[in-house]
């Protein structure tokens, strides 16, 4: 392991925040509440606060129609082989997981140290991944809002692998430099999103890695592949980074384990510079691969995936203007090694709008 290894590079890379309209007492009263809530959720034990979060989470599905019907539309968009009982089971698993994954980003940095997380985390197939991290060479880890995302790159920091994570920040600006600090102090390094593109090639060049949530909508500007056989809007920027450093991409998750507060760590797929040096498109190979090893996590973990999310509502160009697939497009589809004849009628589909 690299343990206690560092860059050449500050330890923190905040960009600035962006501009908001948050005076200071608002920016006060948010923080301190924040920490007092999170002080008394803690004062009990986690399996107490994991029973008490899951009771919550049938209280969201329960109160909130709009997430709870847009879950179920886009279940049955995802699994229409599913009967309608094992949708809405689906649906009411979903929140309970995710109301505990928000308790456990409290005890997270709490409970995993180098010496004490096998108590919580075991890992899988993780043997090829760690060489690749160790390597000083520049690598890409990718994950989704599957199981919980905080898990893996705290057990990675665990490890002594430094890791660079991109990070969305948040309009407060005391309680995101709080959580921010939450992170760095197990030796995660967190860089924000905004104006963040040369620390991220810094990192590379340096022989980083970088960790990504690469699951979420990327609008109509960006790469449409497949996802749950419908075609969705995806990053092109971590495939870019892949290709310009020869970086590798892991894509691997941590999915809870039973009911408490224990995960299996696991890598879906590692997609290596000589997977996609003969490809006749490799920018789309990448960014097609990686969300299907995204997929391919979330079809094993269904109750363990934010299905709230709206993953499909940009619409490739043609769709918008009511036309059938591109011949561009298609040709891509058929460029992928694994694409066959029935997803590829399914992709040419245009979507119904209404139901995303």
């Amino acid at each position: 392991m690299r343990l206690g290894g560092s860059l050449a590079l500050p330890r923190r890379y905040s960009a600035p925040m962006p501009k908001r309209k948050i005076g200071q007492f608002e920016d006060w009263a948010v923080y301190l509440a924040a920490r007092l809530m999170g002080s008394a959720i803690t004062s009990f034990n986690i399996g107490h606060d994991l029973k008490m979060a899951k009771s919550l989470g049938r209280l969201w599905h329960n109160m909130s129609s709009k997430h709870r019907d847009r879950t179920l539309r886009h279940l049955t968009l995802a699994f229409p082989d599913h009967s309608r009982a094992q949708i809405e089971n689906t649906a009411l698993k979903t929140f309970e997981h995710f109301a505990q994954v928000s308790i456990e980003t409290l005890y997270t940095p709490r409970l995993i140290y180098p010496n004490t997380w096998p108590s919580f985390v075991r890992t899988k197939n993780l043997g090829e991944t760690t060489k690749l991290l160790n390597s000083n060479e520049p690598s890409i880890v990718l994950s989704g809002h599957i199981g919980n995302w905080e898990v893996l790159g705290t057990l990675l920091s665990a490890l002594g692998i430094p890791i660079h994570s991109i990070a969305r920040p948040i309009n407060h600006q005391r309680l995101n430099d709080y959580l921010i600090g939450v992170r760095e102090a197990k030796g995660m390094s967190v860089i924000t999103k905004w104006d963040a593109s040369d620390v991220m090639v810094d990192v590379l060049r340096s022989g980083g890695t970088l960790g990504f949530i690469a699951d979420q909508n990327a609008g109509d500007g960006g790469v449409f592949v497949p996802w749950f056989g419908r075609l969705a809007s995806s990053y092109k920027s971590i495939g870019l980074l892949a290709m310009t450093h020869n970086a590798p991409v892991i894509c691997g998750c941590a999915a809870r384990i039973g009911s408490g507060f224990h995960y299996e760590v696991s890598i879906a797929d590692i997609i290596r510079p000589d997977d996609w040096a003969d490809q006749p498109d490799p920018l789309y190979y990448i960014v097609a691969r990686y969300n299907r090893a995204l997929e391919s996590m979330v079809r094993r973990f269904p109750t363990q995936f934010v299905w709230m999310h709206r993953r499909w509502r940009s619409r490739p160009r043609y769709e918008y203007k009511g036309k059938p697939m591109t011949a561009s497009m298609q040709r891509k589809l058929e460029g992928l090694p694994w694409m066959d004849e029935k997803t590829m009628e399914g992709l040419k589909k245009p979507m119904d709008r209404r139901r995303m």
